[in-house]
C-alpha cells in the first residue's frame, strides 16, 4: 500500500487552472464515492480551498493509483491533459506526510501561518470521515495533521499575527488605492464606499478587517438576507446595509470598493453586467474560487479587478519578516512526520503479530479445555473463570515484550528479519492472513 497525494496549488497553478479543479461541499460526497470507486483507490480524502486541490489517498500501486487520480482530475476539470498536468504535483509516502503537514502547519500557504487552513484540514478529515471513504491509515494521518497545526500555534508565534486570505485583501485594496493617489504606502478606507458580496466565513473575516482599517459603513449584499443580518448582528459598531444580490447592479452603481466572496461556481459580476451602468471609479477585489469576478471586466473604463493571485503582492511585503519563525515550526513537523511513520512502519508486523497471538490462544484453549474436563463436576463455575482468565493473563504476559519489540521503531530490514525469526520459530502459515 502507498500513501500518495496529488494536486495543484497556488505555487503550481494560476487561478484560471485552479477555479476549473473546485469541488465543493455540496459535491464532495459523490466525488469521495467515485474516486473510491476505482480499484487501485482504498482510502481517499479532499483538501478543496481558494488555493489548493489536494487529494490524499492510500493506494494499492502506486503509479496505477495516480494515473487514476490524474485521470479523474483532467474528466472533472475538463482540461486537456496538457494544459492541466503541468500544474499537477505527486508527492508519495514520506514526502506526502510531510507536505500534509507543512500545510496544515500554514507553511505551504500564501499568507505564511495564516489559521484558516488548518480549519480547513479539519473539514477535509470530518467530511473524509462522514462519507466513509476514510480507513485507519488516512484517519489517523489527517488527525496526527491537524494536531501538528495546532502545536505549531501553540509552540511557536508563527501563527501570531498572521494575516488571512481575507485581510490580505484589504491590504491590497489600501495598496492600489495608495498607489492611484501616487503613494506607495496603505492608506485609509474611511472614504471608501465598500460593498462585501457575499456573507460566508471570508466575508465575515473581511469585515472584521476593513472595520480595523477605517471603514465605517457598507454595503452587504447576499443570497438570503437572514443570514446577511446574523453576519451584520456580530459588528454592532459597523454600519451595514444589508442588500439581495438582486440589487447587486445598484450596489456596482454605488460603490467604489467591492470585494467578492461567493461560493457561486460561475462569476456574478462579468462586462455585461458592467457595461450598462454608470459607474464611477470602481475596484474590484475577488477571492473566490471559483472566481466571482470574470477576466473580461479587463479594460471597461473606470474598473480595476484584481483576484487571490494578485494578493502574492501584499503578501510579499510581510513574508520576510515570518521566515525566521517558520525555520522553528519545521522541526515541529519533522517530529511530528516520523512519529507517523514509525507508526506506519509498524503496521508491517501487525499479520505477524495477529498469527503469533492465534497460535497462542489456540494452544491456550485446547490446554484449558484438557485441564478442565479432568476436573469433574465439582468445579464450580466461578473456579472455571479464574482459572480461564489465568491462563489468558499467561499468554498476554508472553506476548508483551516480542509484540512490543516488534512494533518498535527500527530499519525496515532489522523488523523484517525479527518477523522472519518469529515466523520460523512458531511455524506462523501468514497465506490466509488477508494478504
Amino acid at each position: 500500500m502507498h500513501i500518495a497525494v496529488v494536486g495543484l496549488s497556488h505555487r503550481t497553478a494560476p487561478v484560471e487552472v485552479r477555479e476549473k479543479l473546485s469541488i465543493s461541499e455540496q459535491s464532495m460526497e459523490q466525488t469521495l464515492k467515485s474516486l473510491k470507486g476505482n480499484d487501485q483507490v482504498l482510502e481517499v480524502s479532499i483538501l478543496s480551498t481558494c488555493n489548493r486541490l489536494e487529494i490524499y489517498t492510500l493506494l494499492r500501486d502506486h503509479e496505477l493509483g495516480v494515473d487514476a487520480i490524474r485521470d479523474f482530475l483532467k474528466s472533472h476539470s475538463g482540461l486537456e491533459e496538457y494544459d492541466l498536468y503541468p500544474h499537477l504535483f505527486t508527492f508519495k509516502q514520506e514526502e506526502a506526510v510531510a507536505h500534509l503537514m507543512r500545510v496544515a502547519a500554514g507553511l505551504d500557504s500564501l499568507v505564511l501561518g495564516e489559521g484558516q487552513i488548518l480549519s480547513q484540514v479539519k473539514k477535509m478529515l470530518r467530511l473524509g470521515q462522514d462519507h466513509h471513504s476514510m480507513g485507519p491509515i488516512l484517519n489517523r494521518l489527517l488527525t496526527q495533521a491537524v494536531s501538528t497545526g495546532k502545536r505549531v500555534r501553540s509552540e511557536t508565534s508563527l501563527g501570531t499575527g498572521a494575516v488571512s486570505i481575507s485581510s490580505a485583501a484589504v491590504e491590497l485594496a489600501q495598496l492600489k488605492l495608495g498607489q492611484s493617489q501616487g503613494k506607495d504606502q496603505l492608506v485609509s478606507l474611511e472614504p471608501e464606499k465598500v460593498a462585501v458580496v457575499g456573507a460566508g466565513k471570508m466575508s465575515r473575516l473581511l469585515l472584521q478587517h476593513l472595520q480595523a482599517k477605517g471603514c465605517s459603513k457598507l454595503t452587504l449584499v447576499n443570497r438570503t438576507r437572514p443570514r446577511a443580518e446574523s453576519l451584520a448582528s456580530d459588528f454592532p459598531d459597523l454600519s451595514v446595509d444589508c442588500r439581495l444580490l438582486d440589487d447587486l447592479d445598484h450596489c456596482l452603481s454605488s460603490s467604489s470598493l467591492v470585494f467578492t466572496s461567493t461560493a457561486a461556481e460561475n462569476p456574478i459580476i462579468d462586462a455585461s453586467r458592467l457595461k450598462p451602468l454608470r459607474l464611477g471609479s470602481l475596484r474590484l477585489i475577488d477571492i473566490g474560487v471559483p472566481r466571482n469576478i470574470s477576466a473580461d471586466v479587463e479594460g471597461i473604463p473606470g474598473v480595476d479587478s484584481h483576484d487571490v493571485d494578485d494578493l502574492q503582492e501584499v503578501v510579499s511585503r510581510n513574508q520576510e519578516a515570518r521566515k525566521q519563525v517558520a525555520l522553528e515550526a519545521e522541526g515541529l513537523l519533522k517530529e511530528e512526520g516520523r512519529i507517523f511513520l514509525e507508526w506506519w512502519d509498524s503496521l508491517e508486523a501487525v499479520p505477524t503479530i495477529n498469527q503469533l497471538r492465534a497460535t497462542l490462544e489456540g494452544i491456550r484453549s485446547e490446554e484449558l479445555q484438557k485441564a478442565l474436563s479432568r476436573m469433574g463436576p465439582d468445579f464450580s463455575a466461578r473456579e472455571r473463570k479464574v482459572v480461564e482468565a489465568l491462563s489468558k493473563g499467561i499468554i498476554n504476559k508472553i506476548l508483551h515484550t516480542p509484540v512490543t519489540q516488534l512494533r518498535a521503531p527500527q530499519s525496515r530490514g532489522d523488523r523484517q528479519q525479527a518477523l522472519k525469526v518469529v515466523e520460523t520459530l512458531f511455524k506462523l502459515d501468514l497465506s490466509n492472513d488477508g494478504k
